[in-house]
């Protein structure tokens, strides 16, 4: 190994550091908050990319009907659970939250699918995916939600198949990659480094320094915190454990639609392909003790460092 393909080598393992590391800050994110280790995450990946690249051939992705059929769900069981504890006033509320809010970008690619550019595509992609992490908590996890630790992630290896069998069936069987947003190169210190690792390493440079300032001096931050040091505390003192909950999943749905934008033209993605891609941040988040966002972060980018020169010697060995 010359120093040259060492350089490579340092640049993939750093790209797929980095987006590990997105995925380890979702893992961390939602596991604090609610203590679920939620295994089906990946699939929220692979759901964002299978849907941009729908969107991108001009076809009606799949994550429509999935959006819309959770939606229709989970406000169902919301107003039923509130009609059953006599809060009839806060029906209408749970509809906008939990049916209106999510259908509106279902509207938007029923109605634009064909008149949209690269960045309204992004932007459309982003908006159906996030809606799906909090509206399978409200549906699997909530009613749940005081199971132990390995229930929970038993029922979030289910959801895996669930969501893949899902995905098969709507977006078929075939592989596929999408149209990248950022191609070419520039040279650092010698080197030739594409512009789709800074691309990377920018993002999960961005969501890092974001979540942190965001915990650190926003309320909803020092909100999701507290319940993660003390979800009884929290709730004596008058914070929602379950909003919290809700907005832990929603942000982890954020940063998987991302992630699943930025690896949609480096790799191929298949109807299942999520658990093994969510495979590679959980063991980042586990090196950081699924606690600790930077050591998390740190053990991600190990991960990749570690994968690209073992596939050196042996591809086996990634």
């Amino acid at each position: 190994m010359d120093l040259q393909i060492a350089a490579i080598l340092l640049q993939d393992g750093m790209a797929n550091g980095a987006i590990y590391t997105m995925l380890a800050l979702g893992f961390v994110l939602v596991f604090t908050t609610t203590r679920i280790i939620f295994a089906s995450y990946g699939d929220l990946i692979a759901l964002s990319a299978l849907t941009l690249h729908a969107l991108q051939n001009g076809r009606l992705p799949g994550t429509v009907s999935l959006v819309a059929i959770l939606a229709v769900f989970a406000t169902t069981v919301e107003c039923w659970s509130l009609m059953r504890a006599g809060k009839l006033r806060r029906v209408p509320r749970a509809i906008l939250i939990w049916l209106i809010i999510p259908v509106l970008p279902v509207a938007g690619c029923l109605l634009l699918q064909d008149h949209l550019s690269h960045a309204a595509q992004i932007a459309l992609t982003v908006a159906l995916v996030m809606p799906i992490a909090p509206l399978l908590y409200r549906l699997v996890f909530q009613p749940i939600e005081r199971a132990s630790t390995l229930t929970l992630l038993i029922v979030a290896l289910v959801l895996h198949y669930v969501i893949a069998g899902f995905a098969l069936l709507t977006f078929g069987a075939e592989g596929v990659r999408t149209a990248g947003a950022v191609s070419g190169s520039v040279e650092l210190l010698g080197v030739s480094v594409g512009l789709q690792v800074v691309a990377f390493v920018s993002v999960a440079a961005l969501f890092s320094t974001g979540l942190a300032l965001f915990f650190r001096f926003t309320m909803a931050g020092k909100a999701l915190r507290a319940t993660a040091y003390n979800s009884a505390g929290a709730s004596l003192v008058g914070i929602s454990t379950r909003g919290s909950a809700v907005f832990a999943f929603l942000l982890a749905g954020v940063i998987a639609a991302i992630v699943g934008i930025l690896i949609g033209p480096t790799i191929t993605i298949y109807y299942d392909s999520g658990l093994m891609i969510g495979l590679k941040g959980f063991v980042g988040a586990v090196l950081g003790g699924f606690v600790s966002y930077p050591l998390a972060a740190l053990g991600s980018v190990i991960v990749g460092l570690v994968e690209a020169y073992a596939s050196f010697f042996a591809s086996l060995f990634k």
